[in-house]
This record gives structure tokens, C-alpha cells and sequence, in this order.
């Protein structure tokens, strides 16, 4: 360890007096997330913060540097500037050779699900996994490293072959970014619905690690074309990119499209361990993410193992070559459908998986426990404090502007190919965000008026206007529609989040409002699913006259909304 001066400013311009030091170091944002995962399990008072990126990472990029400037209660310092200080303890989740120029004591772990991944062009080595390769942890033959934290003890046996002497400072440690998704499984409710996983739908989490190998380095379309098929109001899709895919690209432009019509894209800074726990099924490659969901007993598909630049050792390797195959090409609403419906004993599940996971996480619930007092043991002016270590919850994901509500709210679709059949006052519908390119049959198109182009809006059946504070009253607006467009089976204007008046073809006006049931929560009903309802309803050769009296029960998949009606006084 090199010896620098203390080279700070005055303490007396504290006002709580500074113990220790302690040096968060990034290369990535990937790496500047989990060591504040990590950094979770120090008190604040007394400890000086501060952050740092270790040059050299094709990655780090300007985005980094924002995040980093935007955290509350760290400093952050360029690498030279760290490299003329000194500090108590430095912590990595992400380690290079450079980083023996520090002057601390200094604690590596993994950035993310062990390490399993072979990057020949940072380590120069192509055998050893990146985090245990000899050319990383040592200098002039040399470990630098304090503590090298390992997330199983299978690693130690592969550790061994790579840099035998990185074994002494070597501690199994578990995975506190695990044991913090464990934590907050109770929240899960909430993450769901900031995702839009309310009313009956099912949420299809689309994951993907970097490089040519990974999911949407192959298979880009592949979230909108998920999206298309998957019915809007029995799932809703959300994609979890790599940071590493942010920092060459611009995903919120690439998945444009399909943003537009309801993909919630997952910001990469934070929200993909909160989707990965509102998940009900995953679809992946073999990145860390996957590998988790599986850990946490979601269904998990793969469309991409990754077997060329994965160490044939590692955990993440096995679990490419054993977790069950979506196929891109195929009928993916099929295959979500079957995974979701499988048996839990049948080959594939993630009971099956657990004998792969559990081999990259070891101490599950207890690496805070085990890494606290690994930390503050490089703290001299500070105690432990008492009590049990906890990892907090990670907060509500946001999706990227564009995603929609899920409740006919927000930036979500304006139009819909729309397939329905009804039976008494009983109407099952199925809604598919519109693609013009998508020239699939399916029964008939319902569009808000605020869809952009005009083709649609004279084939349509239903329009809808969502705005209910809108200029225009609403049977005005209603009677100019009717005029505009007579072909239209129903118009409906929005008047709250459930009550909507609609006018038929025939000239009727209704005011339909949505039956709260016992126990549940107000009800929301989308007026362009109402619309696409009736419409469905009355080409089945129903007679509107008796909607005031009998009302509809709309279906959609496992959800159901009882919609009573008034006719025009």
C-alpha cells in the first residue's frame, strides 16, 4: 500500500467530527450501484464519503459522472485526485491492477451473480473469469488486494487455478445485492403496480446483459414484438438493460416504437432489482439478471446462453445449458403462456435450477451479517454499531417516460387491434397494441382521438377520448365525432378514471360506470376498453336497449369489471 500525506481540509469546518475515510470505487455504473449496496451497511455519522472511477472501462462514460455528481453524501474526486489521499478502507466491486496506487485498505467484490464472465481485453487473460484473474489482483507478483470477497465457496476452487496467492485474502461473503432483492420481496405489491402488473395482468420481465452474445445483441425486436403479441390487458412487458448497453447506445430511441405501445423500459441506474421482484416470468440471456430470477423462483426462459464468453466452470455457464429455451421465431403469447402454466416439478422450473444458483450464493439473508464487521474491522476511530445489519429495500421502479399507466392513462397506446366474443352480458376481449408494419388479422381497431395519422381513424370502430377535463363538453364532442365519423360503432368520452358516457351508432347515449365489488379497490376502467366492449357486444347481436338494465361484465383474462349503464334522461 502506498503512503501519502493527509492532505484534507481543515476538521474544524466539520460539524460532526470525521473518524474515517472511506473511498467508493467505480469503473462502471454496474460497479457504482453494488458498491453502494454494499455501502449501505456503514452508519453515516462519523464517515466521510467519497467516490471515485478507475480509469480505463470502454464503459465510463459521461452518465457515470452524473450519476456519481447527483448522489447525496458523497464526494466525488477524479482518480488522480484520490491517488494523492489517504483513506481508512476503499471498496470495488470491480477490480483492476491500477488500483494498487491507492493508499487504503482495500475490499473487492463481485458485480454481480459471482464471477463468470471471460473478458480477455480488460484482464488479458482468457481462462480466468474477470475478478479472479492473477493480472488483476496483483502487481509485480504481488496481491494488492485486502480482502477479495467471494460470493460461494465454489469460486475459491477456481480461484486456485487462476491467482493461488489472492487465496489468503480470499473471504466467502455471500451477495448483498441477493440478500437486498430477498429484503424487499415485501414490496412487491408496490413494484408491480408502478410497473402497471395490476388488474389480472402478468408481468414478462425482458432482461439483457452486453455484447454481441447477449439478448438484444441478437434478438433487438424481440421486446416489441412481445409487446405485439402478448394481450395489453392480461400482461405488461418491461425491459432491463445492461448499463453497459446505455453507456455505446440509446435504447430509449431504439425501443421507441415499442415504448409507445405500453414497453415499460427500466432506467439503468436503478429499478431492475424491483422488476426482477414484481416479475412473474423472465426472459433473458446469461446475464446476472436471469441468473437472480431464477434464484428468486420466477419462470425464466433464455434466448441466448452466452456459452462463448462464459468461464466453463462457472455456475452461469451451467445454468445456460439447463434453464429452459424461448425460441424468438415462435409464438412467444405460446410459450410465455406454457411457461407460466408449467408444473413447478417438471424439468426447467426454477426449483429445478436451485442446485445451480445456490452454487453463486451462499449466506443468503446473511452477507450483511458477515460483511459489516468485515468492513468497519479497517475503521479504527469507529465501533460497529449494535443490533442486527440490515439491507434496505430498493425503492419504486420508474419506468422511462413513454411507458404507459396501465390504465388507459399516460403515453401508453392510442390504438389497439381488438378480438373479442360475447355470451349473454358476458364479453371476453383480447386488445393488441397496433403496429402499422404488423399486418396481422384481427378483428376490428379501437384508437384514441389523440392517435396520430389519420388512416385508422376512418376504419375504426371505437374512438375514445381519455382526456376527461376536456375543453369540448362531452356529448358535444360526442355528436361532432358522430358526424366526423359515422362508420364508428361506439364513441365514448372519459369522464373519470370509471364512469364514461358512449354513443352508439344509432344515435343512443349511455353513461357507464364501473360496479366496485366487495373488498376490492375502486375500480379503473379504460373508456376505449369499454368502447371495444360494447362494440364487441353489439356486433355478437346484442340490443342496446337493455344495457340499462342488465349491464355488461367485461373479461380480460383473469380479470372481470362489472359495468352497469343510464340511459340519456
Amino acid at each position: 500500500m502506498p503512503s501519502h500525506p493527509h492532505v484534507w481540509p481543515a476538521d474544524r469546518w466539520n460539524t460532526r467530527p470525521v473518524k474515517a475515510r472511506v473511498l467508493a470505487v467505480a469503473r462502471t455504473l454496474t460497479s457504482a450501484t453494488r458498491v453502494l449496496d454494499v455501502l449501505t451497511l456503514l452508519a453515516p455519522d462519523g464517515i466521510e464519503r467519497y467516490f471515485t472511477v478507475n480509469p480505463g472501462s470502454a464503459f465510463a462514460d459521461r452518465a457515470l459522472d452524473e450519476y456519481l455528481h447527483g448522489l447525496p453524501g458523497y464526494t466525488v474526486l477524479d482518480w488522480e485526485d484520490a491517488l494523492r489521499h489517504r483513506f481508512d478502507l476503499a471498496v470495488a466491486c470491480a477490480v483492476h491492477a491500477s488500483m494498487h496506487r491507492l493508499d487504503a485498505h482495500l475490499v473487492v467484490l463481485p458485480h454481480g451473480a459471482g464471477y463468470n464472465r471471460l473478458v480477455t481485453e480488460s484482464t488479458g487473460d482468457t481462462v480466468s473469469s474477470a475478478g479472479l484473474s492473477r493480472n488483476e489482483l496483483t502487481h509485480h507478483g504481488r496481491v494488492f488486494v485486502d480482502v477479495l470477497g467471494l460470493s460461494h465457496p465454489e469460486q475459491l476452487d477456481r480461484l486456485r487455478a487462476s491467482c493461488p496467492e489472492a487465496l489468503d485474502v480470499a473471504r466467502v461473503v455471500g451477495d448483498p445485492c441477493f440478500d437486498r432483492i430477498l429484503r424487499s420481496e415485501r414490496s412487491r405489491d408496490g413494484y408491480r403496480a408502478a410497473l402497471g402488473a395490476v388488474r389480472g395482468r402478468r408481468l414478462v420481465v425482458v432482461d439483457s446483459t452486453w455484447s454481441e452474445h447477449s439478448l438484444f445483441g441478437r434478438h433487438p425486436d424481440l421486446p416489441q414484438r412481445l409487446v405485439r403479441q402478448l394481450p395489453a390487458d392480461e400482461y405488461t412487458v418491461a425491459v432491463v438493460l445492461h448499463p453497459n448497453i446505455w453507456s455505446r447506445h440509446d435504447p430509449a430511441a431504439l425501443l421507441d416504437d415499442a415504448r409507445r405501445m405500453g414497453l415499460r423500459l427500466v432506467p439503468p441506474h436503478q429499478g431492475w432489482q424491483a422488476a426482477l421482484v414484481a416479475a412473474d416470468c423472465m426472459i433473458g440471456d446469461h446475464g446476472s439478471v436471469s441468473f437472480y430470477g431464477a434464484a428468486l423462483h420466477r419462470r425464466t426462459m433464455l434466448v441466448t446462453t452466452g456459452a462463448a464468453e462464459l468461464d466453463p466452470r462457472s455456475p452461469s455457464y451451467a445454468f445456460g445449458q439447463a434453464a429452459p429455451v424461448l425460441d424468438p421465431d415462435g409464438d412467444l403469447a405460446a410459450q410465455v403462456g406454457h411457461a407460466l402454466a408449467r408444473d413447478p416439478d417438471s424439468p426447467g422450473t426454477p426449483d429445478d435450477l436451485a442446485a445451480i444458483t445456490e452454487r453463486s450464493l451462499a449466506h443468503r439473508g446473511e452477507s450483511a451479517r458477515v460483511l459489516r464487521p468485515l468492513l468497519y474491522s479497517f475503521l479504527d476511530g469507529l465501533d460497529e454499531p449494535a443490533g442486527e445489519p440490515v439491507l434496505p429495500p430498493y425503492p419504486r421502479p420508474a419506468p422511462h417516460p413513454g411507458s404507459t399507466n396501465g390504465d388507459g392513462s399516460g403515453d401508453g397506446p392510442t390504438a389497439y387491434d381488438v378480438e373479442g366474443k360475447s355470451e349473454g352480458t358476458d364479453v371476453s376481449l383480447q386488445r393488441y397494441p397496433f403496429h402499422p408494419a404488423d399486418h396481422t388479422p384481427r378483428g376490428f381497431h379501437a384508437l384514441t382521438d389523440d392517435h396520430p395519422g389519420d388512416a385508422l381513424r376512418y376504419t375504426a370502430e371505437v374512438l375514445a377520448r381519455t382526456e376527461a377535463h376536456a375543453e369540448r363538453p362531452a356529448v358535444h364532442w360526442l355528436a361532432g365525432t358522430a358526424l366526423e365519423l359515422p362508420g364508428l360503432a361506439v364513441a365514448v368520452a372519459a369522464l373519470g378514471p370509471a364512469r364514461h358516457v358512449l354513443r352508439l351508432r344509432t344515435g343512443l347515449l349511455l353513461e357507464a360506470r364501473a360496479e366496485p365489488a366487495f373488498g376490492d379497490p375502486d375500480p379503473v376502467l379504460d373508456p376505449l376498453l369499454l368502447g371495444s366492449a360494447v362494440a364487441c357486444w353489439l356486433a355478437d347481436g346484442g340490443d342496446p336497449a337493455g344495457l340499462p338494465e342488465h349491464g355488461l361484465t367485461i373479461h380480460t383474462g383473469r380479470h372481470r369489471t362489472r359495468v352497469s349503464f343510464l340511459a340519456e334522461p
